[in-house]
């Protein structure tokens, strides 16, 4: 299971995990979308770095320019 309170960084779809129980209609109503992603910043040693990582994997998926 994905821990919300782990201290490292943390990716994850909220629609296909942590909420995946609650009806897809509710989702919707939610603002739950399947493109939704939710990022938790955690502790690092280099969050210059980490950025860096986060910004070419959503660039790469096209989520961002």
């Amino acid at each position: 299971a994905v821990s919300l309170g782990f201290y490292k960084t943390l990716f994850s779809a909220p629609g296909s995990s942590t909420s995946s129980e609650i009806p897809e209609e509710e989702q919707k109503a939610m603002g739950l979308s399947d493109g939704l992603i939710r990022f938790s910043i955690g502790l690092d040693a280099d969050i210059e770095r980490t950025y860096h990582m986060m910004r070419d994997c959503m660039m790469e998926l096209k989520i961002t320019e």
